[in-house]
């Protein structure tokens, strides 16, 4: 008999049924977010970045707490995240879009800094992305929105 998988064991006991953490985006263009898992806690900020990639670190049944690209860590209403994937590169430069998931490769396109794509998967270290209807590969320590661990503390 096999030993049960501890992540599927944990995704059992959310109230969603899902892993934490894991990645979603924000679905709307204006998203509050808030001090606590309530409409009556106050708003922290707004984001205002439709499809921004967070990463779900806590939830309750309505709520969750996300993670966001700088650090920034605040609770928002499920109804406005979304299970697609996205990225958002790491540092101030554009970071190249690869053909093949390759480093020698010939590079397609570039992906500008603070620029969100969506994430279409990852293998072997580097992931495919696509944005304005063109694809290509980057390592994935190039982007935000693929590490395992919780990214906020």
């Amino acid at each position: 008999m096999g030993v049960p998988d501890v992540a599927a064991r944990e995704a059992d006991e959310t109230p969603s049924g899902f892993a934490v953490p894991r990645y979603l985006t924000l679905k709307f263009d204006t998203v509050n977010a808030r001090s606590g898992p309530a409409d009556d806690h106050r708003v922290l900020w707004v984001y205002r970045a439709r499809g921004l990639p967070v990463q779900v670190v806590a939830e309750t049944r309505e709520w969750r707490q996300i993670c966001d690209p700088e650090g920034g860590l605040a609770w928002v209403h499920r109804r406005v995240t979304d299970g697609r994937r996205s990225v958002i590169p790491l540092g101030p430069d554009p970071i190249p879009l690869r053909r093949r998931p390759r480093a020698e490769a010939e590079i397609t396109a570039y992906l500008n800094a603070r620029a969100i794509a969506t994430l279409d998967r990852c293998d072997k270290g580097w992931c495919r992305l696509s944005v304005a209807g063109v694809r290509g590969w980057t390592p994935e320590t190039e982007v935000w929105g693929v590490a395992a661990p919780v990214q906020c503390r």
